[in-house]
């Protein structure tokens, strides 16, 4: 299931801003932005604090062990929502980092997570308003990729990807429209991702985002 979500997923936003000439009475909103999604190292059994056992090792913890992985780095954002009444709407977003992240060195093993979610959308200020808050709550996924890198001669690194795992998540924001003109506004927002099972690889199943967006909002 979540990776038919994920494949339609793009097709659910572009059917978003292709159904803003027929939503005369509501909102329809498009952005994108920059931020970041932070996790701590996870801990193997058998092995040290932060410390994670090398499956590629044959010889076990602790002498497998080595230094588990971080989530940070810059993630792109984009989403849209459409607004049903001054104060109710729907929304879906997906961000990802943008370039591959260590996961395992020694082994050349790299990983990019991505979130992807639906929401329903409350705003307790009219939309028409210069400074918007939005709450948002709902579900979706997370996914991490991951991709074996080689070296090409003494220059160029390659990386082939390998394998994905997908979790399941439950997604709440706190967020604010700030609009600097009559339709396009900057967008702060803080997420919360809570994706059960994600200890496997990272140091906790919640995961906060940060992001600042730029959007335009159609028939404001």
């Amino acid at each position: 299931m979540s990776k038919l979500i994920f494949r339609i997923f793009p097709l659910f936003l572009l059917l978003f801003v292709a159904g803003v000439h027929t939503a005369s009475a509501q909102q329809l909103s498009a952005y994108f932005g920059i931020g970041s999604a932070t996790d701590g190292a996870t801990t193997s059994s058998g092995c040290s604090a932060k410390q994670i056992d090398d499956p590629f090792d044959p010889s076990g913890p602790p002498t497998s062990c080595v230094p588990a992985p971080t989530m940070g780095g810059t993630f792109g954002v984009f989403g849209a929502d459409f607004m049903l009444n001054p104060h109710l709407g729907v929304n879906g977003e997906y961000s990802f980092r943008f370039a591959q992240a260590d996961f395992l060195p020694s082994e050349g093993l790299k990983v990019r997570p991505a979130f992807y979610d639906f929401n329903a959308i409350y705003q307790p200020i009219s939309g028409d308003s210069r400074i918007v808050p939005v709450l948002e709550g709902g579900i979706g996924g997370a996914k991490l990729s991951f991709y074996a890198s080689q070296q090409l001669g003494s220059l160029l690194n390659q990386s082939q990807f390998l394998f994905s795992t997908n979790h399941f998540q439950v997604h709440g924001a706190v967020g604010v429209k700030l609009y600097v003109r009559t339709s396009m506004f900057i967008k702060p927002q803080v997420d919360f991702h809570y994706v059960p099972n994600l200890n496997q690889q990272y140091g906790s199943n919640f995961v906060p985002q940060y992001t600042i967006s730029i959007g335009y909002t159609f028939g404001r």
